[in-house]
């Protein structure tokens, strides 16, 4: 009797989690990546995120925002203000940009990545 009691949850069980299967889900193809070499400046990134956005190649535009996005981030700060935002005028400026793209509209965005060029190159990045 003891071994029909134990049986019959598993018997419910099974096929419980059998029906609990993840659902599928389409996941969006990665970015096309700029070719340069990782170790290249933000202004460099910049300009290949120009040139992209100038033939029409968004995805590889984008691309090329968050790579220069990511190596303006990147900074020395003091210890207890690792959680302040950065003030670089460029991180907007490629911001602004990234909007603007998402948006689809190619001339406004190359304004501020323009801007963006002009400022990382002043800072020597």
């Amino acid at each position: 009797m003891r071994t029909l009691f134990f049986a019959i949850p598993l018997l419910i069980a099974v096929p419980a989690a059998a029906l609990a299967q993840p659902a599928e889900s389409e996941a969006s193809p990665p970015l096309p990546v700029p070719n340069l070499p990782e170790s290249e400046r933000p202004s460099t990134f910049l300009r290949a995120a120009q040139a992209a956005v100038a033939a029409g190649r968004t995805g590889e535009a984008e691309s090329a925002l968050e790579m220069a996005q990511t190596r303006m981030l990147h900074r020395s700060v003091p210890l207890g203000q690792t959680g302040n935002p950065s003030d670089n005028p460029t991180i907007e400026q490629i911001s602004q940009a990234r909007r603007a793209l998402a948006e689809r509209d190619r001339a406004t965005c190359l304004q501020p990545i323009e801007a963006a060029i002009t400022s990382a190159t002043a800072q020597g990045f």
